[in-house]
């Protein structure tokens, strides 16, 4: 009698762990922290569903080496990966593929700071809105160490509003990657949003 083939995790993903990924401990089915990683990346990709809801994810994949959940896993366990998030665009701006290269684990703040919210943004350039009572563009930038939204300004054009959010952003990247230890990340932040 043939073996059955394994099912494909989101069409491309092959669970090869020599574990159980989803035991039962004390009577709950509890998932693997490395196996929950990895299907959320693959669903993030290739789950129609998920596409509706976020669609910034249209287009993203997997580089081949991570459809295996094992060699994904070696990589995470070699990470500072607790509480923080799986990132794939900080390295590399604009980036839509996750893997070894181009990926990394960022705390939810760095990950909130470095998000340019595009789906949600408007009209302007980020960082700048309408300021109708004064007839002018305003300036403003979320300060990553307070958590609160920073006043820069009223400007006469939206460029110049978007320039003094993006001077103050990088401030504030310069800040930030002076406290990461992998090197990599450092390096990103310390030329994010420069002119």
């Amino acid at each position: 009698m043939k073996a059955r083939r394994a099912k494909l995790v989101h069409g491309v993903g092959i669970n090869d762990a020599d574990y159980t990924v989803q035991p039962v401990v004390f009577g709950k089915q509890v998932m693997c922290p490395f196996y929950s990683a990895w299907t959320h990346m693959l669903k993030r990709c290739y789950d129609p569903r998920c596409h509706a809801k976020q669609p910034t994810y249209i287009g993203c994949s997997v580089a081949p080496e991570w459809h295996s959940f094992m060699a994904f896993r070696a990589w995470m366990i070699e990470r500072d990966w607790v509480g923080n998030d799986l990132d794939k665009d900080i390295l590399v701006p604009g980036n839509k593929v996750y893997g070894p290269q181009t990926c990394v684990f960022i705390s939810s703040g760095l990950n909130k700071f470095a998000n340019d919210n595009a789906a949600g943004r408007g009209e302007w350039p980020i960082g700048v809105c309408w300021h109708r009572q004064r007839g002018k563009f305003e300036a403003r930038c979320c300060n990553p160490f307070s958590g609160k939204q920073e006043y820069l300004g009223l400007f006469t054009c939206p460029d110049a509003a978007h320039e003094a959010w993006r001077a103050r952003k990088h401030e504030h990247s310069l800040a930030l990657a002076a406290e990461q230890t992998d090197p990599r990340l450092a390096a990103a932040l310390a030329t994010r949003y420069l002119a």
